[in-house]
């Protein structure tokens, strides 16, 4: 075995032991051992969480109130890597935080009725007090529907590496982007009486440095860097909460928030200035 070799295994392997001290079980046989907890619970708001937020001060009474229907995953993506789905299914879940978020409407639950049903069903068999005509259910005047419909891997993507005997780094950065097409839907007509449309890119990049070494017949490689996504779930609830403000400002005619305006790229510009 070469010498360098020799010297590096004799210098890690006092770390290696210890490693393996640390990781016996008998230490903690008796009271166990505490659990690793790092960063606190925080609100899970998004850039637009504010917009919302701001119409909470608007004064007003007489409330709509809206049911949340389905709004489904259509993308039909699904990551291989972690056997599920590439975007959240909780979307309606989303949908029913932001309206609660404004303090502008009343909801209504017609996502889920399996508690409420059996609740009316042991009433109907008179396994509780409650008589049935105790039960009355709100109509609701709106029902907010749609679907995730987009995801688009490598919009753009770039990068650079350069790498000279055996050390070197690089970089590289990718773009995607989520939308989502949400309507609403008169209760008493099922007219559907508004749309929007609304897409998002995500950012992210890499960054990594490699220095390989060959020690005799033995390689050494050393490996570091640094990758930093934007979440992907995250841009799915700014899409969301950006959506339900402008049910509630385009289409139920509450004052706009300054700022909360909806972004416009170079791109839209264009297709607005030459349609054809």
């Amino acid at each position: 075995m070469n010498s360098k070799v020799r010297n590096l295994l004799t210098a890690l392997a006092p770390v290696v032991i210890a490693a393996l001290t640390s990781c016996s079980p008998v230490p903690y046989a008796e009271e166990g051992v505490s659990p690793l907890f790092t960063f606190p619970v925080t609100s899970n708001d998004t850039p637009y969480s504010r917009c919302l937020s701001g119409l909470n001060k608007i004064p007003g009474n007489h409330l709509p109130i809206v049911a949340v229907g389905e709004i489904a995953d259509k993308t039909g993506q699904i990551n291989y890597d972690d056997n599920g789905h590439a975007l959240s299914q909780g979307v309606s879940e989303m949908v029913m935080s932001a309206l609660f978020k404004s303090g502008k409407v009343n909801l209504a639950e017609r996502f889920d009725l399996r508690i409420p049903l059996a609740e009316l069903k042991m009433v109907q068999q008179k396994l509780t007090d409650l008589q049935p005509n105790a039960y009355k259910v709100q109509t609701s005047d709106f029902v907010v529907l749609g679907a995730l419909t987009e995801l688009n891997y490598n919009i753009v993507s770039d990068g650079l590496g350069v790498w000279v005997s055996g050390v070197g780094g690089g970089g590289r950065t990718v773009v995607i982007n989520v939308a989502l097409d949400m309507r609403v839907v008169d209760s008493k007509s099922f007219r559907v009486a508004y749309v929007t449309s609304l897409q998002k890119q995500i950012f992210g990049f890499e960054v990594e440095a490699n220095v390989f070494r060959f020690f005799g017949t033995q390689l050494v490689e050393f490996d570091a860097g640094r990758i930093q996504n934007e979440p992907l779930q995250l841009g799915v609830r700014s899409v969301v909460e950006m959506a339900v403000y402008q049910i509630m400002t385009d289409f139920l005619g509450l004052p706009k928030t300054e700022g909360c305006d909806l972004a416009e790229t170079n791109f839209k510009r264009e297709m607005r200035k030459n349609p054809k």
